[in-house]
C-alpha cells in the first residue's frame, strides 16, 4: 500500500498543477505576463513614422502658457491650428466635464463691482461664451472626445456617434458592465464627430499590457478614444465586431468571447474580451509635438498633415502617467498613440486562442514523461530530457514572438514541471534506497552478484508477490546417483554434490538464469524472472550445453580420483529437461519464510521432460515452446508424447549442439532423414521407417547418443507390426513413468 501511495503522489501532484494551470491565480498570471514584459524588453517594437502625433501638454507647455485648465479659446486656438494644417483627426484625451472658469460669464461675477465690470456684466449675454466658442470650434474640426465610465450609476449616458455590428455571439457578454459616464460638457460632445472611452484596465501588478476596444455601459456598447480616432479618420460609421460562433471561427458550441473588431479597412485582433494587446516602443521624442510649439507662429505644421492627433499630457502634476512594459512612467496619451500606431502598421502582439491549451498540454505531457520515465532512467536523464523540453519550449515561444508576435509562455509551464521533476526525484530517490536493500536483501543467494547490482538499479523490474511471466525453466539431475552415492562416505558425497553444482550453478547463472533450489543432486533453475531476459529460451539451451560439455572432461577427473582411492568408477551422466511457457512467479512461501519460486503447468511439464531423458537416453530434452523460441540450436525431434499427469501430447526434442553443429551439412542430412524417418512411422509404413533408422544410425556419435533412441524405435515398429496399432492410431506414446 505504501508503495501504490508513493506511485500515485506524482499523479495527484500532476493534477494539481494542472488544475492551477487552467484556474490561473493571481501570482500565475503575473509570472506570465513578466515572460511576455522580458520579451518586449528584450525586442520592443521598433518605431516607424506613422501619421500619428501626440500634442503633448508637458512641463514646459504648461510653463509658457499658464497652468491647466487652459481657457478654452487656447484650445480651440490649438484645434484650429491643427485643422489649418490639415490633420485627419483631433482626439482628446482629456475631459472638459466643467465650464470653462475664465470665460466671461463665469469669471466677471467675482471681479470687483466697478462701474465697468458693471457696464460689462449689463452686456454680459453679448459677450462671447468660451465653451459655446469652443463647441463651434469643434464643430468645423474633425474631432474625437473621450468620456471616463464608472460602476456609479450617475443616469448619465455617453452620446453614441457610430454603429456596431457583429457576427456571431453577443459580444457584450464579454465585457465588464458600467453603470455610467462622466462626460464633456453637452455643447462640446455634441459638436464632435467621435466619442469613446479613454479607460485603462492595468493588471495586477499596475502594469498596462491590454486596452480595451470596446465597451459596455449597461446594456449599450460603447469605442475606446483610440477606434474613434481611427474611425472619423477613414470616414467609417460602423464597428464590425467577430466573436465566438461567427462565420470561420470554431467554437465546438462554447462561447470563447470577442475575437477581432474591424474599424473601415483596419481588422484589429483581440483577446475574448475585446482588449489588444500592447506592443511597446518605450518613449519615442519623435511621436510629440510640445502644445505650446503647435501654437507657435514658426510651426510650419508639415509633420501632422493628414496625420492623427491625440491631445493630452505628460505632466506629471496632471496625474495622467501610467506604467507599461517599457516605461515605468509614461504618459497616458502615448498608450493611445501606440495603439493606433500598431493598427496602422499592422503590427499586433496576439496570444493564440490555442495557446493555453498547447501549455497544458506541455505541462501534461513532459510531466508524464518525467513521471514514468524518472524510475526507468533516474533523475539525471530526466533532468536532460526536462531541460531539452524547457529549452524547445523556450525557443519555440521566442520564434513564435519574434515571427509571428504570438504570446505562448513556456516559463510557467517549465517551473511547474520543474516542481514536479523535484518531487519525483525525491520519491524516487527514497522508494530506490529502500527497494535496493529488499532487494540485495532477498535476491542474493538466488543469482550471481552483477544480477543482483542490475536489479538493484533497477528495481521496477521485481514485483514482489506472484505475477505471470513466458519463462524458460530448467531442471537437471545426476543419472544413477544412488548406485554411486553407496560408494562414498558422507564426506565424501557432500564433497562430491558440491562440486557437481558448483559449476553447474556458474553456468546457469552466466547465461543470466536463476537458481530456484537444490534438492539433493538436482538444480531447478529459470530464466526472464526477476529480470527481464528477452532471450532467455536460448540462454538456457546454451546453459544446458555448458553443463553437458562439462561432464565430458569432469567425468576424466573423477575416474582419475575415484581409481586412485580404489572405489569403482560409474561414469556420471546428467538429464535435463527444459521447458519454456507461462508460468506463476513470485515470493512464495508463509509470512515466516518464502521463497521467490516459480510454479505451474510448465513448470512440472519441464520437470517430466527431465524425467523422459532416461528413457531416450538423452542428456537434454526440451519442449515444443523451446525447440521453437531457440531455433538457433541443433535439436531433433525424439517424439511426440503423453507424459504422466498430463493429457495432452507434447512434441518433445533431444538438444545435440549449437549454431555451428546445426549448420554443418551432417547434421542438415542427419535432421531430414530423421524427420521422414518420424513421418514414415506415425505413418504406418514401418519398412520405409526402418529403412531411414539405418540411414540415421549413420551419425550416431558420443555427442549425438543416438543409437539407443533409434533401438527404441526399432523395438516399436517390431512391435507394431505383429500387433498393428489400427487406423485410428495418432502416434502418441505413453509415458508410464515421470
Amino acid at each position: 500500500m505504501k508503495r501504490i501511495g508513493s506511485a500515485l503522489i506524482p499523479y495527484i501532484l500532476l493534477i494539481g498543477l494542472l488544475g492551477l494551470r487552467i484556474a490561473t491565480p493571481t501570482a500565475v498570471d503575473d509570472l506570465q505576463l513578466n515572460v511576455f514584459d522580458t520579451y518586449q524588453r528584450i525586442k520592443p517594437r521598433q518605431y516607424e513614422p506613422a501619421p500619428v502625433r501626440v500634442i503633448d501638454i508637458d512641463e514646459e507647455s504648461l510653463s509658457r502658457l499658464g497652468q491647466w485648465p487652459w481657457p478654452r479659446t487656447l484650445v480651440a486656438g490649438l484645434v484650429k491650428r491643427a485643422t489649418d494644417f490639415g490633420v485627419a483627426v483631433i482626439a482628446f484625451d482629456v475631459l472638459f466635464a466643467e465650464p470653462d472658469r475664465s470665460s466671461p460669464e463665469n469669471i466677471l461675477p467675482f471681479w470687483p463691482q466697478t462701474p465697468g465690470v458693471k457696464t460689462l456684466l449689463s452686456q454680459i449675454d453679448a459677450l462671447p461664451k468660451h465653451d459655446e466658442y469652443f463647441a463651434e470650434t469643434l464643430a468645423s474640426s474633425r474631432v474625437v472626445t473621450g468620456f471616463n465610465l464608472t460602476m456609479n450609476d450617475n443616469g448619465i449616458t455617453p452620446q453614441r456617434k457610430a454603429g456596431f455590428a457583429h457576427g456571431g455571439d453577443d459580444p457584450k457578454k464579454s465585457l465588464v458592465p458600467f453603470n455610467g459616464a462622466i462626460l464633456n460638457l453637452p455643447e462640446i460632445e455634441k459638436a464632435s464627430m467621435g466619442n469613446g472611452s479613454f479607460n485603462f484596465f492595468a493588471d495586477h501588478d499596475a502594469i498596462i499590457r491590454r486596452v480595451p476596444f470596446l465597451f459596455r455601459l449597461k446594456q449599450e456598447l460603447y469605442p475606446s478614444l483610440t477606434g474613434e480616432a481611427l474611425r472619423v479618420a477613414q470616414d467609417a460609421s460602423t464597428y464590425i465586431i467577430k466573436s465566438s460562433g461567427a462565420s470561420g471561427e470554431m467554437s465546438f458550441g462554447e462561447y470563447t468571447g470577442i475575437v477581432s473588431v474591424k474599424i473601415g479597412q483596419f481588422a484589429i485582433p483581440t483577446d475574448a474580451e475585446g482588449r489588444m494587446w500592447l506592443y511597446d516602443t518605450g518613449f519615442i521624442k519623435e511621436r510629440r509635438i510640445p502644445a505650446w510649439k503647435l501654437l507657435d507662429e514658426s510651426y510650419d505644421g508639415e509633420e501632422i498633415n493628414g496625420a492623427i492627433l491625440f491631445v493630452g499630457t505628460s505632466a506629471a502634476g496632471l496625474k495622467d502617467l501610467r506604467t507599461t512594459p517599457l516605461d515605468p512612467l509614461a504618459a497616458g496619451v502615448d498608450i493611445h498613440a501606440q495603439l493606433a500606431e500598431q493598427i496602422i502598421h499592422q503590427e499586433f502582439l496576439y496570444r493564440p486562442d490555442w495557446a493555453p491549451g498547447a501549455e497544458f498540454l506541455f505541462v501534461l505531457i513532459l510531466g508524464l514523461i518525467l513521471i514514468i520515465l524518472m524510475p526507468r532512467l533516474g533523475a539525471a536523464w530526466c533532468a536532460i530530457i526536462g531541460l531539452v523540453g524547457a529549452g524547445t519550449a523556450v525557443g519555440l515561444s521566442w520564434y513564435f514572438f519574434t515571427n509571428r508576435s504570438w504570446l505562448v509562455d513556456p516559463i510557467v509551464p517549465s517551473l511547474m514541471c520543474l516542481i514536479l521533476y523535484i518531487v519525483v526525484s525525491l520519491i524516487s530517490f527514497l522508494r530506490t534506497e529502500t527497494e535496493k536493500a529488499q532487494v540485495r536483501a532477498a535476491f542474493s543467494r538466488y543469482m550471481n552478484p552483477a544480477l543482483v547490482e542490475r536489479l538493484a538499479q533497477h528495481p521496477e523490474q521485481l514485483k514482489l508477490g506472484g505475477e505471470t511471466r513466458n519463462m524458460t525453466l530448467l531442471f537437471a539431475d545426476i543419472r544413477g546417483f544412488t548406485t554411486i552415492s553407496e560408494n562414498l562416505d558422507a564426506q565424501e558425497l557432500t564433497n562430491f554434490i558440491n562440486r557437481f553444482l558448483t559449476p553447474m550453478t556458474d553456468f546457469i547463472m552466466k547465461e543470466s538464469g536463476t537458481i530456484d533450489k537444490y534438492m539433493g543432486d538436482c538444480i531447478m533453475a529459470f530464466w526472464n524472472a526477476p529480470l527481464d531476459d528477452p532471450n532467455h529460451a536460448s540462454n538456457a539451451c546454451q546453459a544446458a550445453l555448458n553443463m553437458r560439455n562439462h561432464m565430458l572432461d569432469w567425468n576424466t577427473d573423477i575416474k582419475a580420483e575415484f581409481e586412485a582411492k580404489g572405489k569403482p568408477y560409474y561414469p556420471v551422466h546428467i538429464g535435463i529437461g527444459l521447458n519454456t511457457g507461462d508460468c506463476c512467479v513470485g515470493n512464495m512461501g508463509s509470512e515466516q519464510r518464502f521463497d521467490y519460486s516459480a510454479l505451474g503447468d510448465n513448470v512440472n511439464l519441464a520437470s517430466r521432460l527431465e524425467g523422459q531423458s532416461k528413457n531416450y537416453n538423452a542428456d537434454i530434452i526440451i519442449g515444443k515452446n523451446t525447440y521453437d523460441e531457440a531455433s538457433g540450436f541443433a535439436a531433433v525431434e525424439v517424439d511426440l508424447i503423453r507424459v504422466k499427469g498430463k493429457k495432452v501430447p507434447v512434441h518433445i526434442f533431444a538438444l545435440l549442439g549449437d549454431s555451428t553443429m546445426k549448420e554443418a551439412d551432417w547434421f542438415q542430412t542427419l535432421i531430414r532423414n530423421h524427420g521422414e524417418m518420424l513421418t514414415a512411422y506415425r505413418g504406418q509404413r514401418w519398412n520405409d521407417a526402418l529403412k531411414l533408422i539405418d540411414e540415421c544410425w549413420k551419425w550416431d556419435t558420443p555427442r549425438t547418443r543416438l543409437q539407443i533412441l533409434y533401438n527404441l524405435y526399432q523395438e516399436r515398429i517390431r512391435f507394431y507390426q505383429a500387433h498393428p496399432p489400427g487406423t485410428d492410431w495418432d502416434g502418441v506414446y505413453i509415458a508410464l513413468s515421470k
